[in-house]
């Protein structure tokens, strides 16, 4: 099995629940087809750098998935006849995919706050003992 990553946009006037549908819709697809659907996104309404099918704005749907070949061509031929979905292009992830570690950022960001603390202490200890030293003099 090969890694994929797919991006589509959704017609800007498709929203709400529908859109929900349709987003659950094409992961369904997927999974039927015996794809494991890694990640999917939902990156909200966003203007297109050029109109597409006459529409400035639409929704963009990310979805990282393990499959293999032919399920490819199904799925892009679902998006192809389905009007509501205006563009959508998938690449084949070389490296695969590794979802981002939360943990060891959460702990880093911890350690490194820790550290600005000691500093924001330490220093005004330093001006207060250059103060008295300024002041014998």
């Amino acid at each position: 099995m090969r890694t994929y990553e797919s991006i589509f946009i959704v017609h800007p006037e498709v929203v709400g629940d529908d859109q929900t549908a349709l987003i659950d819709k094409y992961k369904t697809i997927l999974s039927d087809q015996g794809a494991d659907v890694l990640k999917l996104e939902n990156w909200g309404t966003r203007t297109l750098a050029y109109q597409v099918k006459k529409q400035s704005k639409g929704c963009y749907v990310l979805v990282i998935f393990d499959a293999e070949p032919t399920v490819i061509a199904e799925f892009e031929r679902r998006m192809r006849i389905d009007e509501k979905v205006i563009k959508f292009q998938t690449i084949i992830l070389e490296g695969g995919y590794e979802a981002p570690v939360v943990e060891a950022a959460t702990e880093e960001a911890t350690a490194e706050d820790a550290e600005a603390t000691e500093a924001d202490a330490e220093a005004p200890a330093e001006e207060a003992a250059a103060e008295e030293s300024t002041e014998e003099s």
